[in-house]
């Protein structure tokens, strides 16, 4: 019976950790929103500027939830950023190819496109589950490595070169909306609702929390471990394949090595959407909440024509802030949680 209590107390403590680090961020983003509107009120509360904004960020919010996913189960995916080069790459060459030769439609290639995308994605995820599950390796080393694996060979396709001249059809994916709400947003969106129900409702989203809190404990229930990883590692690959499609049609182009700067902005904000890096802990509302504060401190910042450098300073400084106030509330909660467990113990402090 103590021990029924026990857990109770441990879960009410995590889900009490995780709605006060969810009021925070909400408390900084309309703290954002606000400040920004009173400076520039003549260009950022504007329905322009909000349709832009959700525009701008969906291929780099897909990589964040990609990374996230590999942090519930305490690893790290550091080729989230090759994957979707590479499946960028290869798309391109083949919308290219074919827009040439002239003997498909638009419409058939941007499907080919799409099918090849997932599986080459779904293959590099699965690598990298592979390599840690069954190899042993440790994440960062495994991911580490095919990172360098996947942008050399997007180079070697390449020549180091862009690729250009795709269908016209491939541009509704990332320019076009529907009802006034941007495409990109709405792939974003449904991504975002389908990891969520994955996690929440699922068994392979269970088993990942659990390997995520205790390995040892996950294998004693009798949890496929390997195959959580795998599936894992997967999934994050498919998200970041998808977020290339973005890529290669907002700019109806492709080269290797987009979106380099993604790779630390998504761990960062994965940390700050209360990802817990050790695992085992993770929130797509406080994950979306961060994504948003970063577009909107953006947004702000360009239009009040800050340099790059003091952009960098400032988006470095709230990051800093907001894992400082999230590390005092997960003390406070810990320190709750240890004395309601002595408790109900009956041990006193």
């Amino acid at each position: 019976m103590a021990e029924k209590k026990n857990s109770l107390a441990v879960l009410m403590n995590d889900y009490r950790t995780n709605h006060a680090k969810n009021i925070t961020l909400f408390i900084l983003m309309l703290a954002i929103l606000v400040l920004f509107s009173a400076l520039r009120p003549d260009r950022f509360p504007t329905l322009r500027n909000f349709r832009s904004m959700l525009g701008q960020f969906p291929e780099f919010g897909l990589l964040t939830v990609a990374m996230m996913l590999s942090m519930v189960v305490g690893g790290i995916d550091l080729s989230v950023v090759a994957v979707a080069n590479l499946c960028g790459v290869l798309a391109a060459i083949l919308l290219a190819a074919g827009e040439s030769a002239g003997t498909l439609s638009g419409g058939t290639l941007v499907f080919l496109a799409i099918i090849t995308v997932l599986v080459v994605a779904a293959i590099c995820g699965t690598a990298n589950g592979a390599l840690i599950a069954l190899a042993g390796v440790p994440p960062i080393l495994a991911t580490l490595g095919t990172q360098g694996l996947l942008m050399g060979l997007a180079i070697i396709f390449t020549k180091g070169h862009g690729i250009t001249g795709f269908p016209p059809e491939i541009d509704v994916i990332g320019n076009r909306s529907i009802l006034g709400i941007p495409i990109p947003f709405l792939i974003f969106a449904l991504m975002a609702a389908v990891v969520t129900f994955i996690l929440r409702r699922t068994r392979q989203g269970f088993n990942m929390y659990m390997f995520g809190s205790n390995p040892v404990v996950s294998r004693f229930s009798g949890v496929n471990n390997t195959m959580v990883l795998i599936r894992t590692y997967m999934l994050s690959g498919i998200l970041a394949g998808i977020s290339s499609l973005i890529m290669i049609s907002r700019t109806n182009s492709m080269r290797p090595g987009y979106g380099t700067d993604y790779l630390l902005q998504a761990i960062l904000v994965a940390v700050l959407g209360g990802t817990d890096p050790k695992g085992g802990s993770a929130s797509m509302a406080g994950l979306v909440m961060g994504i948003m504060i970063l577009q909107f401190t953006q947004s702000g910042l360009n239009i009040m024509a800050f340099s790059a450098f003091t952009k960098k300073f400032i988006w470095g400084l709230a990051l800093l802030l907001i894992m400082v106030v999230n590390y005092l509330i997960a003390g406070y909660h810990e320190k709750k949680r240890i004395r309601m467990m002595r408790e109900s113990s009956g041990v006193k402090a």
